[in-house]
């Protein structure tokens, strides 16, 4: 086959076949087809589209490139948790444990922050020696061991999409439906999955800012999870503003400890009991929402989730004294509160515009090789619908950088201040 011929076919909107997208996948694995050549083809999959077939066939050539984990006995109770990204979230940290301890067990593959959202991985590694770059092998043994594990995605586990999905950041290719389905499940079913909750975040701070493209997202993971064998279940949730009160990695960290020792922020409590509830009804655990309620209220309560997430932190070589010590995790040289300039009701925060600037203190990354400085951040003190009076602190910025100053005015304009009461609303948009 040649790989022009190929291009110039989904450029002119014709379906591949599975031999072609098994040759293009393959050769461009075994360095016969260029970077630049598999760049054109991606914006041409961008621009046209692929359909049905040509998803579930490019999904199953990037699981065919590496191996999967393997997990015996599993009765439907092998769940995992997927989110498209957003300001603030740290979900995925809170949500394994408590669902470990309900008997639900978690094989997460995750990711680092890129953009303006944050990455799991990088806020986990803000505990000292934490090591999420452990062999497949390894991970079965925690998964067994402690119900679940969170790792880095490694060159044994779908490297195809390690490489395509690292050039797609850089070709401004990322938004493709069909690309965005076979690089997720490619991962979740690779880590030894029987079913998939997707938290598809849509609004202002989301890669999918409007629910057309969203509701296109969660038809093409359910129809192609269900293909594969797998049950997959979205819920839309609103990323407009932050998620719970801390953005930054050791910050979020130390939320997630005191979320886990019950101590919750309302939105973010909202969306993991969410998340949760799904997880248990699709593994047989519980049958309704209340049940489920009340499972992780009490998981929570008799502090056993927290010794999961400790023995987590472990099997992972962390320390995990930084549970009761949060000074282990250091501190930023300086910080600085953002004042508000009137009094009135918080409007909206502009989670985008705060991700980004964030950045500019190394909180977050532009590139994949850039270092992240795991004190930097920002704790809210203030959300959309609370009342705020003048000269009233509305966040902390934590930074090490001599920019910090210029970082907090920018952030004192993602919130905006209205005379008249808002409403607060709900985190969950919709579910499929």
């Amino acid at each position: 086959m040649n790989p022009v011929e190929l291009i110039i076919k989904k450029r002119e909107k014709n379906k591949l076949d599975k031999s072609e997208i098994h040759f293009f996948v393959t050769e461009y694995l075994n360095e016969n087809i260029s970077e630049y050549q598999m760049s054109a083809m991606l914006m041409a999959i961008l621009l046209n589209g692929m359909d049905f077939d040509e998803t579930f066939w490019l999904t199953a050539e990037y699981l065919a490139s590496g191996k999967q984990a393997i997990f015996k006995n599993k009765n439907g109770k092998f769940i995992d948790k997927h989110s498209t990204g957003g300001v603030g979230d740290k979900i995925s940290i809170i949500l394994a444990p408590i669902a470990a301890e309900c008997g639900i067990s978690v094989p997460m593959i995750s990711g680092r922050g890129l953009g303006h959202t944050g990455g799991t991985l990088d806020k986990l590694e803000s505990i000292p020696d934490l090591q999420i770059d452990i062999s497949l092998k390894k991970f079965q043994e925690i998964v067994l061991k402690n119900r679940f594990a969170i790792i880095s995605q490694s060159k044994e586990i779908v490297p195809a999409d390690k490489r395509i999905y690292a050039l797609r950041d850089v070709t401004g290719t990322i938004k493709s439906i069909s690309l965005i389905t076979a690089s997720i499940l490619s991962k979740k079913i690779a880590s030894g999955i029987e079913g998939l909750v997707v938290d598809l975040k849509v609004g202002k701070g989301a890669f999918i800012p409007e629910m057309k493209t969203a509701k296109k997202l969660a038809e093409s993971l359910i129809s192609v999870g269900n293909k594969f064998g797998k049950k997959v279940k979205v819920l839309f949730t609103n990323m407009d503003s932050p998620l719970g009160m801390c953005v930054g990695n050791s910050l979020e960290i130390i939320e997630s400890i005191e979320f886990l020792k019950g101590n919750f922020q309302e939105d973010l409590k909202e969306v993991t009991f969410a998340l949760l509830s799904e997880m248990l009804i699709m593994a047989g655990i519980v049958i309704t929402k209340i049940e489920a309620e009340n499972m992780i209220m009490k998981t929570i309560k008799s502090g056993a989730a927290l010794k999961r997430f400790a023995k987590f932190i472990e099997l992972q070589n962390g320390n995990q004294d930084v549970i009761y010590d949060y000074s282990i995790f250091g501190k930023s040289k300086y910080s600085k509160n953002i004042i508000a300039e009137k009094s009135g009701f918080i409007s909206t925060i502009n989670s985008r515009e705060i991700g980004w600037a964030l950045i500019d203190i190394n909180a977050g990354r532009r590139i994949i090789t850039n270092k992240i400085d795991y004190t930097a951040g920002l704790k809210l003190f203030k959300k959309v619908g609370d009342k705020i009076a003048k000269n009233e602190v509305l966040a902390e910025l934590f930074f090490n950088k001599d920019n910090g100053e210029i970082v907090a005015e920018r952030i004192k304009k993602t919130f905006q201040i209205s005379n008249e009461i808002v409403e607060k609303k709900t985190r969950i948009l919709e579910c499929y």
